[in-house]
């Protein structure tokens, strides 16, 4: 496999980030399958990429639905590279007492269990494969570090990512598979659009916060991706340089 053509998953591809970072993939010539619930976004970005791209609606959430993607995959592709496993869910800013059951269940379904499911089905294929090996990059979130107030939902996804991560690089040392995490911070999307108005912080403020471009979390990815498989990240955090972080709370 050559450093510019490898086969990609990104998940959550529709918009943000996976967005970003799938239309970099895709420039730099890799073959990128791009994941997501809604059709109509990832059919106009394939649209861009014919030759390249392959849109694929589903819910990371049911394993009955990741099950039919990686068939997609092998039946296309008949092998894969990279897993960049970035779908995520977030809700209402809620203190603990307050979280509603079917809010804490939707968002662990995606940020954790989809998470899981997706690299589940990445790791069988690569693993399966020959030559075996790859790489499976999750989106950890600053919050897999420190949480933001009244984020309970959020931040508990968050931290078991981090376990997931350590999980999957020592159980793929036998197979060559490579596991990295990106902690990401303040990257500027639909769903950190708050931040410029303001959102609360654990003294009670409400602080407006610096963002940055989602081209520089692309660009962490296109470096991790095009490591040889003898080197790793294993843990990067790429942030917005002055929003609380390391003295958040």
């Amino acid at each position: 496999m050559t450093p510019n053509n490898r086969i990609a998953i990104v998940t959550g591809a529709s918009q943000g980030i996976g967005r970003g970072v799938a239309e970099a993939l895709l420039a730099d010539g890799h073959r990128v399958v791009l994941v997501a619930r809604r059709a109509e976004p990832l059919e106009e970005l394939a649209g861009q990429y014919p030759d390249q791209a392959l849109p694929i609606t589903a819910d990371v959430s049911d394993p009955a639905a990741v099950d039919a993607l990686y068939e997609q995959v092998q039946a296309r592709f008949g092998r894969l590279d990279v897993l960049f496993n970035n779908a995520g869910a977030f809700m209402a800013s809620t203190p603990v007492g307050d979280v509603d059951w079917d809010d804490w269940r939707r968002v662990l379904g995606v940020n954790l269990d989809g998470a899981f499911l997706m690299a589940r089905g990445a790791f069988r294929m690569l693993r399966d494969q020959s030559p075996a090996g790859g790489r499976i990059i999750n989106n950890g979130s600053i919050s897999a570090h420190a949480p933001r107030v009244n984020s309970v939902a959020y931040t508990t996804s968050k931290h078991a990512i981090t376990g997931l991560t350590k999980s999957i690089a020592l159980d793929g040392r036998a197979h060559n598979i490579a596991c990295s995490q990106i902690d990401i911070g303040n990257a500027e999307t639909p769903m950190t659009a708050p931040m410029k108005a303001g959102i609360p912080q654990p003294d009670g403020s409400i602080l407006r916060e610096p963002v940055m471009d989602v081209a520089h979390v692309a660009d962490a990815v296109r470096y991790i991706v095009g490591l040889p498989l003898e080197a790793n990240v294993q843990f990067m955090t790429v942030m917005a340089t002055k929003m609380p972080y390391l003295g958040r709370g």
